[in-house]
């Protein structure tokens, strides 16, 4: 591989190569309807039903053990439910599950890459895992790299990587082959200041030309400051979702999450905690 300035800027977009098709698909670009899974007798997710339309950059927020993972491992096929269904632009996620993935990048928490492969073979394999040819997904791998400012480590085994730079070749993965919904868990963690600025460009002109990107974020001014749509869960249950604007009313996304989840404690800690 050529090897790129590292003075010189990603480009705030896509390349074309690995732009999302566009469409006019009036079809939402994921629908959960019914959505439940159950460990033992502990419940993850209950009965969920969500409409991402078709173009929106979707926030999905929570307190830890909501059911954020959980739900989004069920709607792109990596997690049986126990009830209900999952559709991806129409497609049936468990009926239909080759053609689903197919229109899916996933960017997963906790799942292992093969890290003995070095960051361009692993770019190389996951696109020629979805039958890209062998000249298209290495100048399409070649663009990704560069992009995610990776040139210099392709040559590496991603075993050697920083948890930052697993993060970015594992963003590298899900867009290599031009998905129609990208589906992020956490994406941003790890992830250091200047290369969370150039995905977050990647991901909004990813979604100008007509890609749906769904997040799932602790940080609310990550969500309010990218997302156009929002929804809010807690204990595996739908509490709010719609735009930004009309889950937080008149306050912050924060202030509104915590209303909604609850759990704050006005308090000044323990006594042996204070200073004077």
């Amino acid at each position: 591989m050529t090897d790129i300035p590292r003075d010189v800027p990603p480009p705030s977009a896509l390349p074309e190569a690995v732009a999302p098709p566009t469409s006019s698909d009036s079809l939402p670009a994921m629908q959960l309807a019914g959505l439940a899974k159950h460990f033992g007798q502990k419940v993850a997710v209950e009965g969920l039903d969500l409409v991402v339309p078709s173009g929106s950059f979707y926030g999905l927020v929570g307190p830890n053990g909501a059911g954020k993972t959980t739900t989004l491992s069920m709607a792109t096929g990596l997690l049986r439910p126990d009830a209900g269904t999952a559709r991806i632009h129409g497609v049936d996620v468990w009926t239909q599950p080759v053609e689903a993935k197919r229109l899916i990048g996933n960017l997963a928490d906790g799942v292992r890459l093969f890290d003995r492969l070095t960051g361009e073979q692993l770019v190389t394999y996951t696109g020629m895992m979805f039958g890209l040819s062998r000249d298209e997904v290495s100048a399409r791998a070649a663009d990704l790299l560069r992009i995610m400012d990776l040139t210099d480590a392709a040559g590496t085994p991603v075993v050697d990587y920083s948890a930052g730079m697993t993060k970015k070749v594992a963003l590298a993965c899900a867009l290599v082959h031009a998905p129609r919904l990208l589906v992020l868990d956490e994406p941003f963690e790890s992830v250091d200041p200047v290369s969370a600025a150039n995905i977050e460009d990647i991901l909004r002109g990813y979604t100008a030309t007509g890609g749906t990107v769904i997040v799932s974020s602790h940080s609310m001014d990550l969500v309010q400051r990218m997302c156009d749509h929002v929804a809010v869960i807690a204990q595996g249950r739908l509490l709010a979702s719609g735009t930004v604007d009309e889950v937080r009313g008149a306050q912050t996304l924060q202030d509104r999450f915590v209303e909604l989840v609850g759990g704050r404690h006005h308090a000044e800690g323990p006594q042996w905690l204070r200073q004077s």
